[in-house]
């Protein structure tokens, strides 16, 4: 038998890795400077630290280290990516394209802009959450400065297609944005190659703390302009004024050294789970079936619609292991998850739980998770 409860939420969050905690400890007690402070030793010290972790995160993504921006999460990464470059062109007429299955950080952002007169398209998505490249190419206009369209989707787990997306931007000259949140960390992402201009993370995805995160901006070819969200001291340079979370920030570039260390092993890893779980509940389990795109998709994420039943009562039905209906930050909200009914499932929007495996998960969990939903499907369908 597993240890319980089972955690299966990593689309959530993931447990902060020991080696996290044990990198972070003396930033809270020992060295606890400000890294703003450059007159004596404690502010060197954090300073030194802020500095090692930002080449530790570019390092992961092939990025050079100026090109991060600290921030506290996704969520700030991707306001000041979209509000920072429009806010950067003067005029009204700018155009900003997005997808109707982004992240709500995104979407609320894109309603912002829309109240303050700007011009927002939102791209749909096919059934597996793809959205078409002919869609964007039609969606450009003259005045279009910028496109964002997340790497893997937080829900259903799908891929779009970045490179060729960025490669479009490119050749218009408009600026591209990528959340690439659950991606970093689970599979490899180079900026060396991929034609992406702003790239959100977080470290919590990543098994790093909360609160802290980070946006790549790039600085050449080309050198995007972003103008601040948060006025104040002018730290990163005048890109994101605050004192900075150093004990947060050295706990983020130890995740990100951990997985460039570790990326092929826990890939592999994360897809043999996932896979373990998928086929497992689909060969198990009558009325089934996989959200999202079947190969394109996120190493550990697993969005499963049962006919006939509410996942509401699925999930109640199973207190042993953490799960999910879709996004943690808009779990309070009412109705169908706006990326279910995007791709079409309609009542089975209501029927769709996600699961989610990280590099803590094993196979004995996975096993007992995939006989115990399968119990509880059939009791439930009895009793409907």
């Amino acid at each position: 038998m597993p240890t319980f409860p089972i955690y299966l939420d990593n689309n959530a969050t993931t447990r902060t890795d020991p080696r996290v905690v044990d990198a972070m400890l003396p930033y809270f007690s020992e060295i606890y400077g400000n890294a703003a402070s450059q007159s004596h030793s404690f502010g060197w010290a954090a300073a030194e630290a802020v500095s090692t972790a930002r080449t530790q995160v570019a390092a992961l993504i092939g990025a050079d280290p100026r090109e991060i921006v600290w921030t506290s999460g996704a969520t700030e990464s991707n306001n000041l990516a979209i509000k920072g470059v429009l806010d950067a062109f003067p005029s009204a007429e700018s155009h900003f394209i997005t997808a109707v299955t982004e992240h709500q950080a995104v979407l609320d952002s894109a309603r912002h802009l829309e109240r303050s007169g700007r011009c927002v398209t939102y791209l749909g998505v096919d059934t597996n959450g793809q959205i078409s490249l002919s869609d964007l190419v039609a969606a450009f206009k003259p005045e279009t400065v910028l496109v964002s369209l997340m790497m893997g989707n937080n829900e259903i787990g799908t891929l779009q297609p970045v490179a060729e997306i960025g490669a479009l931007c490119r050749e218009r000259g408009v600026l591209f944005h990528s959340d690439a949140t659950q991606c970093i960390g689970k599979m490899p992402v180079s900026l060396e190659t991929l034609p992406i201009d702003l790239m959100s993370l977080t470290a919590h995805k990543m098994h790093g703390p909360k609160g802290v995160g980070a946006l790549y901006v790039r600085r050449r070819a080309p050198r995007v302009r972003l103008s601040a969200q948060m006025d104040g001291g002018g730290h990163e340079r005048g890109m994101r004024s605050g004192t900075l979370n150093v004990s947060g920030i050295v706990g983020f570039g130890k995740a990100a050294q951990i997985s460039q260390e570790e990326l092929v092993e826990e890939q592999a890893k994360l897809i043999f789970l996932r896979d373990r779980l998928i086929n497992g509940l689909l060969g198990s389990v009558e009325g089934t079936r996989l959200n999202g795109h079947p190969t394109e998709r996120l190493p550990n994420n697993a969005n499963i619609a049962f006919e006939g039943l509410e996942a509401d009562a699925l999930i109640a039905s199973l207190p042993e292991v953490a799960l999910s209906t879709g996004s943690a930050c808009s779990s309070e909200a009412i109705g169908p998850s706006h990326v279910l009914s995007a791709i079409g499932l309609g009542k089975l929007a209501n029927s769709s739980v996600r699961f989610g495996v990280s590099r803590y998960t094993t196979e004995e969990e996975v096993d007992w998770v995939v006989g115990k939903v399968g119990e509880i499907v059939s009791r439930l369908r009895r009793l409907k």
